[in-house]
């Protein structure tokens, strides 16, 4: 008798077996279709190995809660610009974008850098939520989102200085007034490189202004229907340009030490709690170091940290760089992995962020208690997929596909 292999299939499952004693495995089949020449007979045949390579994906699909909030697994999405709105307002092309990473299981999906007012985008492309207007195209993506079993976020952003540029498309070129662009802000008067403007410093009422800005657009998130709000106070940005000593030389109390350049930011996360409900998880992205000598340090974050958490912060989202021109980063897979690692040792819930690609970095991080969440960038741009083959809930209309 004789058998000739017809195909061979590769594929990976998990066992439960029916003994209290023996835990859920994962074990890597190979199918092999057989057919009898002589008879014409067809058989599949299966080996069964545990599989050393795999991913306990147990621990990555691990529900996590922060209050009242549960996300399904330790999968999210990072923000990230889409520079495809219209007057901010959002259009049916991000409802596919974010549906389609809500759809393949990822747990938390973070809108974009969302502008608290006109002038703090960073292209006239961005999105925005500075009036009530965008409140309606919003709640269709966080309707859908929710259907989907994940959880809507949203982040509020004020660029300062880097304001006013063209989307990356075109080139990503400074707009001046005369081309479409507008007058900057910033802590100081001082620029971000020599091909952008000189940003106007903002006074004391300018101040004001911004942290009511900021707490109308959480007012508004709220009743667009995210359950998350995230303070942008990274890259470069508004609120990390007065954190940072090189880009902040004010000699007011929102400059100089320590306690005074953190104030916005302070000032910022308390207008914001008041307007929000007080189970809705806050979170504050952050670049823990500046990569530049005399600037922003980690040590300077972990100190940060331990007063947010006091003042009700409940997650630091652990990014780096992007308010010095030529500051010397080294990216590289997982580079940015410790600033999470020691934000947490003080106890706050971290989010790892930074070149994360396979399903592997995402467990190592989580295994090793780096951190409590991973948001994945351009990974998920290329595979909305990702957290589904990592081992998320397929939704039922994609069960054929498992």
């Amino acid at each position: 008798m004789k058998f000739v292999l017809i195909r061979k299939i590769r594929k990976i499952r998990k066992i439960r077996f029916p003994h209290k004693d023996i835990k859920l495995k994962l074990y890597a089949f190979d199918q092999l279709n057989l057919i009898n020449t002589k008879t014409n007979h067809k058989i599949i045949l299966f080996i069964i190995k545990p599989s050393k390579n795999i991913v306990n994906m147990d621990l990555i699909n691990q529900p996590l809660r922060i209050k009242n909030t549960v996300l399904k697994n330790r999968i999210g999405m990072s923000p990230m610009c889409m520079y495809s709105a219209i007057d901010g307002f959002a259009t049916d092309w991000h409802l596919a974008h974010y549906g389609a990473r809500a759809t393949g299981g990822t747990a938390l999906i973070i809108q974009e850098a969302t502008a608290v007012t006109p002038e703090g985008r960073i292209t006239p492309y961005d999105l925005g939520i500075w009036k009530d207007e965008h409140i309606e195209q919003l709640k269709k993506i966080t309707g859908f989102i929710s259907s989907q079993g994940a959880v809507p976020a949203i982040q509020l952003a004020h660029a300062g200085r880097k304001a006013s540029h063209d989307k990356p498309a075109n080139g990503g070129k400074f707009l001046s007034p005369e081309h479409g662009g507008w007058q900057t802000v910033a802590p100081s008067a001082v620029p971000f490189s020599p091909e952008t403007n000189v940003p106007t410093a903002l006074t004391e009422y300018g101040i004001r202004q911004v942290i009511e800005l900021f707490a109308k657009a959480a007012r508004r998130a709220v009743t667009a229907g995210y359950k998350i709000i995230e303070i942008h106070a990274a890259h470069g940005y508004l609120i990390q340009e007065f954190l940072s000593p090189l880009s902040n030389h004010r000699n007011d109390e929102y400059g100089g030490s320590f306690e005074n350049r953190i104030r916005l930011l302070l000032q910022v996360v308390e207008a914001v709690k008041r307007v929000i409900p007080d189970e809705m998880p806050l979170f504050v992205r952050v670049s823990a170091s500046e990569w530049t000598e005399g600037g922003w340090t980690i040590d300077e974050t972990v100190k940060l940290t331990e007063i947010l958490m006091e003042k009700g912060v409940d997650l630091m989202d652990c990014s780096s760089g992007g308010n010095i021109a030529d500051a010397k980063m080294a990216p590289g897979p997982l580079y940015q992995v410790p600033f999470a690692e020691a934000v947490r040792n003080t106890g706050m819930k971290t989010a790892a962020v930074g070149l994360i690609t396979t399903p592997q970095q995402v467990n190592s991080i989580l295994e090793k208690g780096q951190a409590d969440l991973v948001l994945l960038g351009r990974e998920l741009l290329r595979n909305p997929y990702f957290a589904l083959q990592a081992g998320a809930d397929f939704p039922e209309q994609y069960l054929r596909g498992k």
